[in-house]
């Protein structure tokens, strides 16, 4: 449903890379949660240690 391009992926992409989310807040919708977990691993974010605190 969602790809690197859909407006949403590029919202929670953004919102977790600032900081404002953990990778872990973005939602378990359809595949958004994969897609925003792909753009921010090429950007060498390490979605496995992004807890919330």
């Amino acid at each position: 449903m969602f790809n690197e391009n859909s407006v949403l992926v590029k919202v929670w992409f953004t919102a977790v890379l600032g900081g404002a989310y953990t990778y872990d807040q973005v939602p378990d919708l359809s595949n958004l949660r994969d897609e925003v977990g792909k753009k921010l691993t090429q950007m060498g974010y390490d979605i496995n240690s992004s807890s919330a605190a």
